[in-house]
């Protein structure tokens, strides 16, 4: 029998930015097991592991410390999640972030050269920037070269970023850019 287990790691950014409950996009379409992150969505570190099928998790105790995943004083993990899943702050997180995503995005298209290349869906922005802009613009910030022949870099907005943060990296893109 073959189970289908999701990496949940952006599952809130997904579930704002479709406007839906976590369970229509995990166990109504089939999810068997979630490792529903916590550390992208305003935790200090931990994941949940969670079973949509009663019998699936009968001896997951025993391979979870097999594996190496029962850490001590476990509680400082269930405490995070405690607070994350009370009033809906990973929703407010991740909708925050998937806002700082799109603010971005708009400002990065008003910068000559640069090209968002792909619909900003939730706190990920795609965009292609001439690569001495990428050179310089790595002095100060860290962030993956998605795709080196096209010079397409993706960034990511989080539940902490704030639209200061946006203001100054969209202002050291401008800058390099009248630089350049």
């Amino acid at each position: 029998q073959l189970f289908l287990h999701m990496d949940g790691a952006r599952l809130s950014n997904a579930a704002a930015s479709l406007n839906v409950k976590l369970r229509q996009i995990t166990a109504d379409v089939g999810v068997d097991v979630l490792s529903f992150g916590g550390t992208k969505n305003g935790m200090m570190f931990g994941e949940a592991v969670i079973f949509f099928k009663r019998k699936l998790p009968e001896n997951f105790k025993y391979i979870r410390k097999q594996g190496m995943q029962l850490a001590s004083k476990m509680r400082f993990i269930s405490v995070q999640f405690e607070a994350l899943l009370s009033n809906n702050l990973w929703l407010k997180n991740a909708k925050h972030a998937n806002e700082m995503a799109r603010l971005l995005a708009r400002k990065i298209e008003e910068v000559p050269d640069t090209k968002i290349t792909q619909e900003v869906e939730a706190n990920a922005v795609f965009a292609i920037v001439p690569p001495k802009y990428v050179s310089l613009l790595r002095e100060k910030y860290f962030f993956y070269i998605w795709n080196r022949e096209k010079s397409e870099v993706r960034w990511m907005a989080s539940f902490d970023t704030t639209k200061e943060d946006v203001k100054k990296f969209v202002n050291v893109i401008e800058k390099t850019a009248r630089s350049i």
